[in-house]
This record gives structure tokens, sequence and C-alpha cells, in this order.
């Protein structure tokens, strides 16, 4: 049972809790280089003061070569910037990319993805069907964490129930699941409902937590973020991944340092990571030029010339699997920020086909994108499994259909609605919104653009509010495959526990369900692709969201710096090297 719930804390904690915290970090790496078992150490948000942190680098140090995993000689410190922060340091907590590529750096899951998206082995060194509905993870040996804690099942046990636990927003992980058990110290297995045969995949992006630490830190259960709630996880960590962090100051400054007994061979010679949240594209850009930073995770298409065009830089690009999508109120009878009272336009799929011919994509994709953008009609893009070039198909810019459309669903004068928005969470999201609002006035739409920050837009938009009629958002399936999307965007809402958990926009289909169910199951390759063409199909022709495009990641970095950059957007630290 869990227990111990989220009580809301202060922004920044007692500097003396923190100092406390940041020596039991540097004690437990000298003494696990000496084979002493029994310290822990805390990851602390705190800032220590200068003199005994210099102090305390210098023991880290020295752990590091008793350790026989001293850095290259030409390791080095490496700087880089991002528009966002991580809204929390809870792995548990938000499904949100960067939140959980920042945090993989530090914690890690059974299994990981490779540059080139396949899986691996991480905290699991294998794993394998033992019957039709049961996967056994060989766990491994030997791995502790960073606060000397050793990895065993239990901690997969406890962080599979912390997971499923609301208010954790990854719970859609383990839909297909209904059990989870220990067979021994490094042994677990799943079981889930029928066959699953992504399961691996769909864990890619989850990471295991210390059972004992989360206990004696009261942070048995996710705090719930749409609440403003915080608990001892939201601000420390204690993974077993390739850094540990050394200080923090949220939406400013986060500083990782190399865990010195990490059990994977090291690639990367870096003795420090720094990473600044600048918000501004040009201060941020500009801090890149200048040298103050030595890469950033995202610049916008305008800038990608004049980077390209200067030696002393490389520009980093791909297509991303994340697909941009707007979703449109179909559950409630009325309308969130509207002057349109007793009714709900977005229920009638004629209004919903208005929208899709009045959007001018290849206007965004020129005008707004720069070309950094690949227009679709399908929950998914390339890269995905399940995705079909042959449905991949729009309705056609068409202004005098969109028009009649509305004429025949009665709102030829069209009504107000509120389009929410981030402002710092994609490419040229505001201006995409912005761009929307004018296209929808020509049949006669008038739409409120409201842009925030991610972090306050995605309490709004998040389970379990879902306080918004009308919104912009973008999904990368985790599992790399069709069914991910399915099962979160487009399952009936609330019809089944840990289904369409981010089926914002409360579009139901119970026929899609009954398919999406089967393709859970479904063990034959070739079938089972033909079943999501056949789902895929049927939320585009119901319009279930409205896609626009997957967007074109862009990054910029110094010449010497060296990287893997994932097609997911992810950003793994332990594959950089500086030159």
């Amino acid at each position: 049972m869990l227990a111990n719930g989220p009580t809301v804390l202060p922004r920044r904690g007692p500097s003396e809790g923190g100092r406390a915290d940041w020596e039991r970090c540097v004690a437990t790496a000298a003494s696990l280089a000496a084979g002493e078992e029994d310290l822990r150490m805390l990851t602390t948000t705190t800032r220590p003061t200068r003199g005994w942190r210099r102090s305390a680098l210098g023991f880290v140090a020295a752990a590091a070569l008793l350790a026989g995993m001293a850095g290259p000689v030409d390791a080095r410190t490496f700087r880089w910037a991002n528009d966002l922060d991580a809204n929390s340091l809870d792995p548990h907590s938000r499904n949100v990319t960067f939140q959980l590529t920042f945090l993989e750096n530090v914690y890690e899951g059974l299994v990981r993805r490779g540059p080139d998206l396949k899986l691996e082995p991480s905290l699991a060194t294998s794993w394998r069907l033992t019957a039709p509905d049961t996967w056994r993870f060989e766990l491994r040996r030997n791995v502790r964490f960073h606060g000397g804690e050793p990895f065993t099942a239990d901690d997969v046990i406890f962080s599979y129930q912390r997971t499923i636990t609301p208010p954790s927003n990854l719970n859609g992980v383990f839909a297909a699941v209904r059990e989870a058990r220990k067979v021994d110290d490094f042994t677990v297995e799943f079981v889930t409902n029928g066959p699953s045969p992504t399961l691996p995949d769909e864990m890619a992006t989850w990471m295991v937590m210390s059972k004992t630490w989360s206990e004696r830190n009261n942070a048995t259960v996710v705090a719930n973020m749409t609440q403003q709630q915080e608990n001892f996880a939201s601000r420390n960590t204690n993974g077993t991944g390739p850094f540990m962090i050394r200080e923090r100051v949220i939406d400013n400054r986060t500083v990782f340092v190399p865990n010195p007994n990490w059990w994977d061979k090291v690639e990367h010679n870096l003795t420090e990571v720094v990473f600044s949240r600048i918000q501004n594209d040009a201060t941020r850009t500009a801090a890149l030029r200048s040298g103050e930073v030595d890469m950033v995770y995202s610049i916008p298409p305008q800038d990608v010339a004049a980077f390209e065009r200067n030696p002393q830089f490389k520009v980093w690009q791909t297509p991303e699997t994340r697909t941009m999508y707007l979703g449109l109120d179909q559950i409630r009878d009325e309308l969130l920020g509207s002057s349109l009272k007793g009714r709900n336009p977005f229920k009638d799929i004629r209004v919903r086909q208005a929208f899709h011919h009045a959007i001018d994509i290849e206007a965004i994709k020129t005008r707004v994108m720069r070309g950094y953008s690949n227009p679709t009609g399908l929950l998914v893009g390339p890269g995905i499994a399940g995705f079909d070039p042959s449905i991949n198909t729009r309705l056609p810019f068409n202004v005098d259909r969109a028009r009649e459309l509305m004429r025949e669903a009665g709102y030829a004068e069209g009504f107000d609605v509120t389009l929410n928005c981030s402002n710092d969470r994609y490419v040229n999201d505001e201006a995409i919104c912005t761009a929307i609002a004018a296209m929808l006035a020509r049949i006669n739409v008038k739409v409120n653009v409201v842009t925030e920050p991610f972090s306050r837009f995605f309490r709004l938009v998040n389970p379990p509010s879902y306080e918004t009629s009308f919104f912009l958002l973008g999904w990368s399936p985790a599992s790399i495959d069709a069914h991910n999307a399915l099962v979160n965007l487009a399952y009936t809402r609330g019809a089944v526990p840990n289904k369409g958990v981010f089926n914002v926009q409360g579009h139901s289909n119970p026929a899609m369900d009954r398919l999406t169910d089967a393709i859970a199951i479904e063990t034959d390759a070739a079938k089972r692709l033909q079943m999501m063409k056949e789902a895929l199909s049927m939320a585009r022709d119901q319009h279930a969201v409205l896609p626009l495009h997957q967007q074109v990641i862009l990054w910029a970095s110094r010449s010497t710096v060296d990287l893997k950059q994932l097609s997911n957007n992810y950003f793994p630290l332990r594959l950089v090297r500086m030159n």
C-alpha cells in the first residue's frame, strides 16, 4: 500500500538541510569507491555555499579515481540551454518529453532507447515472454542508487505501484498490465490483460525510484501538480543513472555531475553539465553565439540559415516523431471560453470538418515554420509503427466548402471560442495559434488566443481537469507505435482505467475503442498493422483531433560538441562529448 501523500512545500528548502544532503552525497560517493555499503545520498535543490562545495567536489573526484572511473584528460564542462525547465524532478509526475529526457540523465528504467530508437537493456539485462500474458524481466545486479541503496526487484514493484496510483501522469504506460510481481530479488514479471506485444516499448520512458529513499522521505505518492503540490521527490533526486544533480535553482539553472559508480561504460567526457533556462529565443541563440552556452536544445527556424553559414557552429535537425494537433471539445454540452450558451458546435462533425478545410496547412509550413514541418492528416507520422502514407491525407484547404459546412450545421454567423496554447513548448507554438485564429476568422469564427508558459498551460489541459474546449498539443508515442497514440488520445475517456487519459477533447467512438483493444493483444504483425491502419483511418475520418504537422527538431551547438539527436526529441547527456 502506498502512503504518505503529498504536501505543499515552500519554493526553496532550508539551506542547512540542503547542505547536509549534499554532504551525504559526497560521503556516499567516497564510501562506495572504498567499498562501504551503508551510507545514503540525497541530491538537493538548495545551492551549497561556494567554500564547502569546492571541498565536496574534491571528495567526489577522489572517489572517482579510487573507483578507477576518472574521466579523460580532455573532459570539461558542457553548458546547454532550453526555453523551458523540468516542472518537477519526480520521474512519475508528468508525461512531458522535456521533463522525461531531463530526468533520464539521473533516473533509469528497465529499458532505454539508443540513438536509432531501438530498445536497449538498462536496469534489466533481458526480457522475454514466459506466457502469452506474462513478460519476465531479469534485473541487473550490483547496481546502486546514488544514495548507496542497492537496486532490487522491490524498487521495480514499488515504482510500478507508484506510477499507476493517481495523480501520476504516466499511468498509461501500464494500461495493459493487471499485475506486477516479484519472482526473486532480481526477477520481476508483468502480467497483462491478454497478450501485450509492445509492453517493453511502452516502458521505454518509465523510470525506477528507490523504495527505501521514497519511504524515508514521505514521497511514496506523486504530488498533485495540477493543485501545485510538491513533496520531497519534486525537488530532490536519487536515481541510478549516469549523472547526479548537484545544485538546482528552479526555472533558472541545474548543475549535473557524473555518477562515479555508474554501472555502464562511460561514453561522455564531461566533468560537469550546466543547464540554463533561457526562455527568450533571441537571448538563447545570442548565448550560443557569445560562447555563454555550448548548445541550445531548440532554435527558431528563422535562425537556422545563419548558424549553418558559420563554421563555428553545427545545426542538428531531424523530423520528430511528435504530431502537433488541435483538440476540439466533443464532450461538454457548452463550450468553455465562449459566449455561445447551451450549445457545443464541436459535437457536430460538420463543424470539425469546416475547421479542417479552413486551415491552410501549407501557409503554416512555409510562413510560420519556415519549411521545417511535415503536414499530416493522421495521429502519427513517419517512423511510428502503423504509419501508412497511403492514408495520410488531409481535407483540402477550401474556405468556400468550410463556409458551406458551417451553414449546414447552423453556424453561418459563426461563434467565438478561446484557443489555449503554450508559448514556450513547441516550435513556434504561439505563432501557429495566431495564424489559425486568422484563418478561422474567414468562416466567422472569432478565436481568442490565450497563450501562457507550458507549466501553467499543462495544468489547464492536463487530467483530471481538462479545462479547455480548444487547444494546441503535441504527442510523440513513447512506444514508437501507433497503438500508443490511439489508446491515449482517441480512446473513450474514463471508460477503462488508464486508457484515454490524454483524450482531452473527449472524443468517443466505441467501435474504435474495440479495435484499439484488439490491436493491443494482436501478435500477428501483419494483421496488427492492418488493424492500426483501420483505426487511424477512423480517427482521421471522425476528426477525433485535427492533426497539423510533425515538426522538425532544430538544435544548434558549437562545432566542438558531438552529440546524438534522437527523433523523439530525447537528449541523453551520456552520449555527449566535448572535443
